[in-house]
């Protein structure tokens, strides 16, 4: 695909993004331009009207919180000016959710616009070398949706949703072989990833499918805050470089890219602030609040060195910039009296007047609390979002792929994107013009919930995930929450709102029957 769609090239220099949100409206009105798709006859990609697509950038966090982040949480201590920035010139989605409440099921959202549940995986996450891939190659993923458009393609960063394995000559995993399956054929021109989270084997970056050196080093465990497994380690890992490295390559692909006249999409899964909490040596200290706030610090320093390449480059006017977090973060929320951070394997937190990582919002990472799955979500997108705008209305990280199709002039076919929703109308200053459905969120355990306006019903008897008690899916008692009087989740008003738990229980049972939302 990739020798195909680098002929697709058309000049984005030549016109401001703005004027693409005009022949976007055309084709929306007058239906010609419904989309962008692959002909099936000629295979060749139907471009009726040229545009100058923005350039796509989607940076995802690991781990943070709602609260690290200043333009969140103005009691925060810790420095995030690059994400205050963004905040600033663009807008800030105060009531948006990761798809899981753990790594692997939010990026199959992200990648697929379909939630996770939906596959095989139905909790937890993948474990390599164990994994299997997550997201089928025959699945239309964002990638491959613009990259039949002619865009150039990229993922930098922790791919952790599944690869397939090098073998050596008796079957078993080589891990200095070259993948046999991973983001490349999923829609990617290029990949630079890290399997798993920071802390999972094998310690190796690849780049298309190769290990960029030999894996012959150990990495030994390590406790908190450095907590980390044994396995097998490439000579060019560092854990506590990692990401700059990453940080390297997302901006090498930029400073490439911004020379090249297609559009490009960079797609930058960190793997910080997750555990190892391990920030570079020259961040250590930069906080007061330890570690943690010293790896959230450099992870906002990422950021800005995104940002920067796209000033530097020329490319900022005409890149959309879209920056979240894959779930909450994992710091408890500690009690008065009781000791903050991670100075062992069982205290990993701060007190609430030291630091609010999850804000006000209830639990932690892997929860189906709202601490779990609410998340960061800043869209920057010059001429087209207005600076310093809120964006009020519950969204998802699946709503990335249909936004990306809309933008495009897409036509999305009935089996992808089954649970996506363009953003395109809130960017832009407008509404809905019919209402979302209902968004599902699901726990590291598997506990579901229904977030539909007010109202979030909780389908098990815990929390799913971390806090006690834990509980379990589909058995009662449930809970019922209205988080505009309860933000904070603690009054369950299941049994004095009976017709709107029968509600919720229908809209929950057909979108899962169904196979879709949309």
């Amino acid at each position: 695909m990739a020798s195909k769609t680098r002929s697709l090239r058309w000049n984005r220099r030549s016109l401001r993004a703005r004027s693409f949100l005009l022949i976007a409206i055309i084709g929306m009105v007058f239906g010609s331009v419904a989309g962008c798709a692959p002909d099936p006859e000629s295979g060749e990609v139907a471009t009726p009207l040229e545009a100058p697509f923005p350039n796509i950038v989607v940076i995802l966090a690991d781990d943070m919180g709602y609260g690290d982040i200043g333009a969140y949480n103005p009691d925060s201590k810790i420095p995030t000016p690059n994400l205050n920035r963004l905040a600033a010139e663009g807008m800030r989605f105060t009531d948006a959710h990761s798809a899981s409440a753990v790594c692997s099921g939010s990026r199959y959202a992200l990648v697929t616009g379909r939630y996770s549940w939906r596959t095989w995986l139905k909790s937890g996450v993948l474990f390599p070398p164990d994994d299997r891939p997550l997201v089928d190659p025959e699945r239309l993923t964002i990638a491959g949706m613009l990259g039949e458009l002619g865009y150039h393609t990229a993922v930098v960063g922790k791919w952790h949703l599944g690869l397939e394995w090098g073998l050596d000559e008796s079957g078993a995993v080589d891990f200095n072989e070259p993948l046999r399956y991973g983001p490349n054929d999923v829609g990617f021109d290029e990949s630079f990833i890290i399997a798993g989270s920071l802390d999972m084997i094998p310690y190796a970056f690849y780049r298309d499918h190769r290990p960029t050196a030999a894996l012959t080093n150990r990495q030994e465990p390590l406790t908190f805050p450095r907590f980390i497994r044994a396995g097998p380690r490439a000579e060019d890992f560092d854990p506590r470089n990692v990401l700059d490295r990453i940080t390297r390559e997302a901006v090498s692909f930029i400073e490439n890219s911004a020379t090249d006249d297609a559009p490009f999409f960079l797609y930058v899964p960190l793997t910080a602030p997750h555990k190892p909490v391990w920030p570079a040596e020259r961040f250590e200290g930069a906080t007061a609040l330890g570690p943690y706030g010293d790896f959230v610090h450099q992870t906002d320093w990422t950021v800005g060195e995104v940002l920067s390449a796209l000033d530097r480059t020329g490319t900022a006017s005409e890149t959309l910039v879209v920056f979240a977090s894959d779930n909450g973060s994992y710091m408890f929320r500690r009690r008065e009296g009781e000791p903050d951070h991670l100075d062992d394997n069982t205290v990993q937190g701060y007190r609430p007047d030291v630091h609010a990582p999850n804000y006000i919002w209830r639990g932690t990472k892997a929860d189906i609390w709202e601490a779990g799955h609410r998340v960061p979500f800043i869209v920057r997108w010059p001429g087209m979002v207005e600076p310093g705008s809120l964006g009020e209305p519950t969204i998802g990280l699946t709503d990335l792929m249909a936004t990306a199709a809309e933008i495009t002039g897409y036509a999305l076919p009935d089996d992808a994107a089954e649970d996506s929703f363009s953003l395109l109308p809130l960017l832009t200053g407008g509404e809905w013009t019919t209402p979302r459905a209902p968004i599902v969120h699901h726990s590291s355990r598997g506990m579901f919930a229904l977030r539909d306006g007010d109202w979030k019903m909780v389908f098990g008897n815990g929390s799913g995930g971390r806090e006690q008690p834990t509980g379990e899916p589909f058995q009662g008692p449930y809970f019922l929450f209205d988080l505009v009087d309860d933000p904070e989740e603690s009054r369950n008003v299941i049994d004095q709102n009976p017709d709107v738990a029968a509600r919720l229980t229908e809209a929950l049972a057909t979108i899962r029957a169904d196979g879709r939302s949309r």
